[in-house]
């Protein structure tokens, strides 16, 4: 049995078998004896490694044993290996030669928190968000075929991850095309079968054993001569694996399904897994582990533990804490908890982030009108046009980089229809050390084409509770987009105001340069403003735009200047660059806002002065433009 340890390593602990395990081929050298020791370094290891950086946590310490099994039995990287999200996927860089550059994770220029295939070849399919592995290793397989190769395509699929539609859509095609490949559910929350135990795993040998599948074919040919004998027996197979293991829906799908066996059992995965590795056709292991296995506070509170910020050293001044108010996800959560209580018809979606999206009160308060629909977020949308339908107020909670993922439903389920749903957008911009598979950096590009659609940027948290209400009163559509993390912590009224549609607010008098911002660098271009004399408005709209107020400052000022942590391309300053153009202005503009290309994961404050969005990078911009325009005449 793993070890369990109750402390997070602040020095390096030894680790002899770990150091011969730098590869897998060097893991794959070791006899099997070894490999229980090797488990209890690695999660050792693992412990004292996030330890230093910070990161995703849980998930990697329990799959411990079946990331040393899978390496072990297959010839990766010539086998393909494809994890889902790849939060579990540290102890994988670990054991493919990453394990000195662990230190540099989710830092600039560092180690990515997930699997990237420019990182590794190891890393064969670059992952982030869920439910995607399974499509990725059947391509895999496909092609392998089409190109005549012996090489073997695993998915390692969470049973969160398999509540994604478009996990059953991959799970449905395989079988179909008779695909050599394996598909590993990792289910850590017995959210599909607690049936684990010595009868299973032995079970699962037998139904996974070379002995097994030979008496399997050759009874088929046998009984394939006598009219409906083989159907027959098929049913017989089929209902008697049925109630002894929970994989009736596998098989009914065209899936050989084995288990479920314990994860944390490296003979027993080891064994089945050597079985299956030479079973032909679509393959479906079943394995149960527990999050955050052998670091006891995780087993405990696996929801913590799921991701840590790095450990402080040992005597270290603490850092003075900056005063500040709630969290922009904090303020959503009280508004829609106040909202709830002033409006019956208000409910409450969203898909697999309670915590994240501070759903918390709410759920305990109005159960009856909170819906977590899981990793699913097409179904979250039109979920809530239905609702919108019948006379219900839905308010869908997503983040940016994962309403991406429903934009389809998004216009054709709940736009088209000019339906009441208002979408509270988290993590919108630039996140940090997540990387760009999780920034939001595209949400007012990819709403502001929408007909009929209301997007709101706020640029502090009292901004954004009033949005919430004038989008949730909108006849239509409405988008609120937030940054993750604190505000400048302005007063919030405790009322549910609402905002004039499409008005701006000029914060700063200036001439000369007007600085139009969208969203939360309000606070920077302010800074900008004073150093610069220059105007500095609260744009708060994209859409509707205020073009009265864009008009007015065209007219007064020498250069417009727009500011948004959204992609520049299609963005809030596209929109103003538009109106311009249509009503036959001529005024100079300048845009600032996200490159194109994908900032990579660093900071937050890192990303935002490589993009020029903090108050240095403004101002330098904004002088280098002024220096190109012609100087102003005077009389």
């Amino acid at each position: 049995m793993p070890k369990t340890f109750h402390e997070i390593p602040r020095v390096r602990p030894a680790t002899p078998v770990l150091d011969r395990a730098a590869t897998p081929e060097r893991l794959r050298r070791l006899g099997e004896a070894e490999l229980e020791v090797l488990a209890d370094e690695l999660r050792q290891d693992l412990l004292y490694s996030v330890g230093r950086t910070g990161g995703h946590f849980g998930a990697g310490l329990g799959v411990i044993e079946l990331t040393i099994a899978l390496h072990y039995v297959y010839d990766t990287p010539k086998d393909r290996l494809v994890w889902d999200v790849g939060h579990q996927a540290y102890p994988h860089k670990i054991l493919t030669g990453r394990r000195e550059r662990m230190e540099s994770l989710r830092q600039k220029d560092g180690l990515a928190a997930f699997p990237r295939r420019s990182e590794s070849e190891y890393d064969t399919f670059g992952v982030g968000h869920s439910s995607t592995s399974i499509s990725a290793a059947l391509g895999m397989a496909i092609a392998a075929r089409l190109q005549g190769k012996k090489r073997k395509s695993i998915a390692v699929i969470g049973d969160g991850a398999l509540t994604a539609g478009m996990a059953f859509e991959a799970l449905n095609h395989a079988p179909e095309v008779g695909a050599d490949m394996l598909v590993v559910l990792n289910d850590n929350d017995m959210s599909i079968s607690r049936n684990v135990g010595g009868l299973s795993n032995y079970l699962a040998k037998i139904l996974s054993s070379r002995t097994y599948s030979s008496m399997r074919e050759g009874s088929k040919k046998v009984l394939s001569r006598l009219p409906g004998a083989w159907e027959i027996a098929r049913r017989t197979e089929e209902y008697a694996k049925g109630m002894l293991v929970p994989g009736t829906l596998f098989e009914e799908l065209g899936w050989n399904y084995i288990g479920p066996i314990d994860g944390h059992d490296l003979p027993t995965l080891i064994a089945t897994l050597r079985n299956m590795r030479d079973l032909s056709g679509p393959q479906f292991l079943h394995v149960v582990t527990k999050k955050g296995k052998g670091f006891a506070p995780a087993e405990v509170d696996p929801i913590t533990w799921h991701a840590i910020s790095k450990l402080e050293p040992v005597g270290s001044p603490a850092a003075p804490k900056k005063p500040s108010g709630p969290k922009y996800s904090n303020v959503f959560g009280q508004w829609l908890c106040d909202m709830a209580a002033a409006d019956p018809r208000l409910t409450g979606i969203t898909p697999a982030m309670k915590e994240g999206s501070d759903l918390i009160a709410f759920s305990e308060r109005y159960p009856d009108r909170y819906f977590d629909v899981a990793i699913a977020e097409q179904h979250a949308v039109t979920l809530a046009a239905g609702m919108a339908c019948e006379g219900a107020k839905p308010v869908v909670a997503i983040y940016s980089t994962f309403l991406q993922r429903a934009y389809d439903q998004l216009i054709h389920d709940v736009a088209v229809q000019n339906l009441d749903v208002l979408f509270a957008i988290d993590r919108a911009g630039l996140v940090g050390e997540d990387g760009p598979t999780h920034a939001g950096s595209f949400d007012l590009s990819y709403l502001r084409c929408i007909p009929g659609m209301l997007v709101m940027t706020p640029s502090d948290e009292n901004e954004m509770r009033r949005m919430l209400t004038t989008g949730y009163h909108f006849q239509g559509p409405a988008a609120v987009r937030y940054p993750r993390g604190n505000g400048p912590n302005a007063t919030i009224e405790p009322g549910l105001e609402p905002l004039e549609i499409g008005k701006g607010v000029v914060r700063r008098q200036g001439e000369d340069v007007a600085l139009l911002v969208f969203g939360v660098q309000l606070a920077e271009a302010m800074k900008v403003g004073e150093s610069l004399g220059a105007t500095v408005v609260d744009m708060r709209f994209v859409k509707p735009l205020d073009e009265t107020l864009v008009a007015e400052l065209a007219g007064s000022h020498r250069l417009l200047v727009t500011i948004e942590e959204n992609s520049i391309m299609g963005g809030a300053g596209s929109a103003v660059g538009e109106y311009l153009a249509g009503s036959n202005r001529l005024t100079p503009i300048l845009h600032l806002g996200l490159p194109d290309y994908y900032v990579e994961h660093a900071k937050p404050s890192e990303m935002l002065r490589e993009c020029g969005l903090d108050a240095a990078g403004i101002e330098t911009a904004v002088r280098a433009r002024l220096a190109l325009l012609e100087p102003v005449r005077t009389a």
